[in-house]
């Protein structure tokens, strides 16, 4: 049975109180006991303004990223749905606590609850749509009747200095400038955490708004592109990437190799030009009239990004009016696979939505370029 799918609720959890980027150092600590020399320049095309941080003022963690997520999810839940209603989680994150077990069992035990299905989709900002898919998926085909996806992650612990203290100090042991490598350095300061959560059901809200989902389409371009965002291992000089387990234990740390890089070249030839081109297959395909659209949701990791993407669409013919373009990255940083999560959560509850009114949601995965869009409907 064909069933249509409706997001009915939307909840998200911020970890303690913002920070501004002149306390950023005060959690994340100063590589090598010097300040950034990187960050204001950074910072300045990011435009982030704030962020989020699971951490307190002497950089301890008050929680890991299936704490986060459970908080999230449990705003979803009343005396109309409980824990016990939850059919299938689905959980999305780049920055699992753990390699093993998966994220979802992780938050599925800090939830509590009776026995379902979960699903942990890998990745980074696409994960948190690839478990609305799946869920979007198995209430549409009458498998579930509802379904709970997330998306989240926890970056700032990864970006303490203490993770580079042993590269810093192996540079210094060479004669090498011990300056953090920019393609680390460059997600230092754009990154942060929290937790994003929506709930799928077969059937709208019998009172207010539900977001109905017409579609979800994701695509991979990993058979063109060579990997431009990674962690466990190391780039290559022929772009292939040597996974952690190839290298010994101290190099390990002498290379930081679980912190998180971005080919930032890399990244600027390909990420927006990529997300039209596969934008303009999905128009041509489905036939979408983008004159339709009320309002685009973009991920977009930064501003800096926010007008390139606009001129490239305008040649590949998917522009979008950034009047309709709605979102949030100045004041909440960039939260991969939680993104879009909170995007959605803070239009839905802004009280400007209408029936009828169609969202078109976008989001790029950089790490070896993915991407997702999916129309939903005002309902």
């Amino acid at each position: 049975m064909i069933n249509e799918v409706y997001i009915t609720r939307l909840s998200k959890f911020l970890p303690n109180k913002p920070v501004d980027n002149d306390r950023m150092e005060d959690f994340l600590g100063m590589i090598d006991g010097k300040p950034s020399k990187a960050k204001r320049i950074i910072l300045r095309n990011n435009q982030i303004t704030q962020r989020y941080y699971a951490l307190n003022e002497n950089g301890k963690l008050t929680q890991n990223n299936a704490q986060l997520t459970a908080e999230a999810i449990r705003q979803l839940f009343d005396k109309d749905f409980t824990i016990e209603e939850i059919e299938l989680l689905a959980c999305g994150t780049t920055s699992p606590d753990q390699t093993l077990p998966s994220h979802a069992s992780m938050v599925h035990g800090e939830l509590g609850g009776k026995p379902l299905e979960i699903i942990s989709p890998s990745g980074s900002c696409a994960t948190g749509m690839h478990a609305m898919k799946y869920g979007y998926l198995a209430v549409k085909a009458g498998e579930k009747k509802n379904a709970v996806c997330s998306g989240s992650e926890l970056f700032s612990i990864m970006m303490q200095a203490d993770k580079f203290e042993k590269e810093t100090e192996n540079l210094h042991l060479l004669d090498q400038n011990p300056i953090l490598a920019f393609e680390k350095e460059f997600l230092r300061w754009m990154l942060s955490d929290g937790a994003g959560a929506a709930l799928l059901q077969n059937r709208p809200n019998p009172d207010g708004l539900s977001l109905r989902i017409d579609w979800i389409e994701s695509s991979s371009f990993a058979g063109r592109l060579e990997t431009c965002m990674y962690s466990g291992g190391d780039k290559l000089p022929d772009g292939r990437i040597k996974g952690w387990k190839e290298f010994d234990t101290q190099d390990i740390l002498n290379k930081s190799l679980f912190s998180l890089r971005q080919d930032v070249k890399l990244l600027g030839e390909n990420i927006y030009q990529t997300c039209n081109m596969f934008l303009a297959d999905i128009v041509k395909r489905r036939k979408l009239d983008l004159n339709q659209i009320d309002y685009f949701l973009p991920h977009i990791s930064s501003e800096y990004f926010r007008y390139r993407i606009d001129a490239d669409s305008k040649e590949k013919g998917v522009h979008i009016p950034q009047e309709k373009w709605f979102t949030n990255l100045v004041t909440l940083g960039n939260v991969g696979a939680a993104s879009i999560y909170f995007m959605l959560e803070e239009i839905f509850h802004s009280g400007t939505l209408k029936k009828g009114q169609k969202l078109l949601l976008g989001v790029p995965e950089s790490a070896r370029f993915s991407y997702v869009y999916s129309l939903v409907t005002v309902v």
